[in-house]
């Protein structure tokens, strides 16, 4: 697939630091929000929502709920931050005025204690709207660890789930949500989707793409001082988003938002031509009059080297790339499994590390791309060869 290495860089070297604090842009959480609105248009009205991660300080998250709390129906908002001293990027941190002129500030344990705010129908500012400035916080008892016992009683509070949480983080994360079977929204890096531990969710339908910004570059605000690479810097800066006083700004190629709220996008069936008419008028050619390859060790299964080149009247399983994702509609097709976890592979009957695989390597004259480390499905034409990562699925009407 071309690109995706470059487009990964950033972000793997982001985990690798272990640089979680990205600051997510106000554009990015309005277009997803108000995606989940126009199908529903009551879908936070008397809600709880937890921002867990996001200081109102910094968040575009608290500040834009804060913003609709009224006209959102919103029954209340709750946000917690991680204390500087537990975070990778608290050596660039300063309290603002808003925590040191408050009788409430301590100057150790703004640096040591995770942060509550929590916003209700109340004008406590008298200013004759409920907003942010009738905003009310604390300092918890710990660091703000979403996994603490307390954030996760306000896990247990809240009706949903938004946030933009530490990408070193996304696996605990995920299964914190799922073990707490809340609505949820938020922003991770596109790789997740191949999680053995997270795919099920996707697979049972408990988890999916968002409405907006797949397959484009998401910017981020990062606190000044903390190292960006010049690409990203510039390409954020062509984006719209030049460093300022308070942030500089940087971009991901494969961050997306993950959901199970649910929207419009989802329900939007990929138009298809039939295997012949692909055959005779597909735009790619490697499959315009070659057709489709069948996998070595899944028999009736097919390679789909590209989305819009599935075939509406393919009965049978296919392998299709992850991008698939972005415009799955569970109304016409059915989530077979990740063609990354072996365990799955095997119970479907393909041996992607057995005689057949022995003998596909050996065929290959020991080469052919056929390697200890290739062990997903494999195709045999022109020769032995592993393919990129696939997602199974097959047609609902199949099933």
């Amino acid at each position: 697939m071309p690109g995706t290495e470059n487009k990964t860089v950033s972000l793997n070297a982001a985990k690798a630091a272990r640089n979680d604090e990205f600051y997510t842009q106000w554009a990015y959480i309005e277009r997803e929000m108000n995606a989940y609105k126009e199908y529903d248009p009551n879908v936070f009205r008397d809600k709880v929502i937890l921002l867990p991660c996001d200081d109102p300080e910094w968040s575009n998250f608290a500040k834009f709920f804060a913003l609709h709390f009224v006209d959102f129906g919103l029954k209340k908002l709750i946000a917690t931050s991680y204390a500087p001293d537990s975070n990778p990027a608290g050596k660039y941190y300063a309290p603002t005025l808003f925590e040191t002129e408050d009788p409430k500030f301590d100057e150790t344990k703004t640096h040591a204690n995770g942060k509550k705010f929590e916003l209700n129908p109340t004008d406590i500012s008298g200013d004759g709207v409920v907003n942010i400035d009738d905003l009310q916080w604390e300092y918890l008892l710990g660091n703000g660890d979403f996994r603490s016992q307390e954030v996760t009683a306000l896990r247990d509070e809240a009706d949903i789930v938004i946030t933009n949480p530490p990408f070193s983080l996304i696996r605990p994360f995920v299964a914190w949500l799922a073990d707490g079977e809340k609505q949820f929204s938020i922003i991770g890096p596109d790789s997740v989707i191949t999680y053995v531990d997270i795919f099920p969710l996707i697979k049972q339908n408990r988890m999916w793409k968002g409405a907006t910004a797949n397959s484009t570059d998401m910017v981020f605000g990062v606190p000044k001082g903390v190292p960006v690479r010049e690409p990203d810097q510039l390409k954020a800066a062509k984006l719209g988003y030049p460093s300022d006083d308070d942030y500089d700004f940087t971009r991901l190629g494969n961050a997306c938002w993950f959901t199970n709220i649910d929207h419009g996008r989802r329900h939007e069936p990929l138009q298809l031509m039939t295997m012949d008419d692909n055959v005779k008028f597909s735009k790619h050619k490697d499959v315009r009059g070659v057709g489709y390859r069948r996998y070595y060790n899944f028999n009736g299964a097919i390679e789909i080297p590209w989305v819009d080149a599935i075939p509406s009247d393919y009965d049978g399983i296919m392998g299709v790339p992850i991008t698939f994702l972005d415009s799955y509609d569970p109304d016409q097709f059915e989530i077979v499994e990740s063609a990354d976890d072996m365990e799955a592979m095997r119970l479907l009957g393909v041996d992607p590390l057995g005689k057949d695989w022995v003998k596909a390597y050996k065929a290959g004259g020991g080469t052919g791309g056929i390697s200890a480390g290739h062990r997903r499905l494999g195709l045999t034409e022109p020769r032995y060869y592993t393919a990129y990562k696939r997602i199974l699925i097959r047609h609902r009407k199949s099933s």
